[in-house]
This record gives C-alpha cells, sequence and structure tokens, in this order.
C-alpha cells in the first residue's frame, strides 16, 4: 500500500480513482473535479484548505469509482495535448523575447 500527501496525490490520482486518509475522508477524482465521498460533504467539490496538506492519503478503485473511470484514456491524453500545447505556447513567447532582445 503506496501513502501520498496531498500534493502528491494530486499529481497521481486518475480519473474514476479513489482517495483516502487513514479516517476514512474519502474523494473521488471525476471528470467534473475532485469529489468528496461519504460523510457530510457528499457529492460536494474538494476545497483545498490547510488541514488537506497534513494528510496521508490512499489511492484505490472499486467498482462504483471504475464506472467514473470511462474514457480515462481520451480524458487523459486531452489533458496531455493540453499541456503540452501550454509549454509549446510558453516557449515560443520565449524565443519571441529573446529575438526581440538580440535584434535591440
Amino acid at each position: 500500500m503506496e501513502w501520498y500527501t496531498f500534493g502528491q496525490m494530486l499529481m497521481h490520482i486518475r480519473l474514476g480513482q479513489k482517495a483516502a486518509t487513514p479516517d476514512g475522508r474519502t474523494v473521488l477524482r471525476t471528470s467534473a473535479g475532485l469529489l468528496w465521498q461519504g460523510g457530510r460533504l457528499d457529492g460536494e467539490f474538494v476545497q483545498i484548505k490547510d488541514y488537506l496538506f497534513s494528510d496521508i492519503w490512499r489511492i484505490f478503485e472499486d467498482e462504483a469509482s471504475l464506472k467514473e473511470s470511462r474514457g480515462r484514456d481520451i480524458h487523459e491524453q486531452k489533458e496531455r495535448e493540453m499541456l503540452a500545447n501550454q509549454y509549446e505556447e510558453q516557449r515560443w513567447n520565449e524565443l519571441e523575447i529573446r529575438r526581440a532582445r538580440w535584434e535591440d
């Protein structure tokens, strides 16, 4: 069983997966965002608050979360494409700035 800090969990959790703390607080990653599962906040979007940074999290899948994982590969491909596009745009902007400085 692998444990993650909150930041690490955000980097590793995939669409349709759940993450839980040792005391049982559970979140589900959906295409709409990260939602609380169970408890008084069930179904609400997770708000990033200070106390979450002092928790450890375990990532897992169950039958209920597998329904949400449909389309995971397509969703993750789109995420990668958007990240690559943003990177390339920033890279191009930096090159333009350098080119303008060189010409001055």
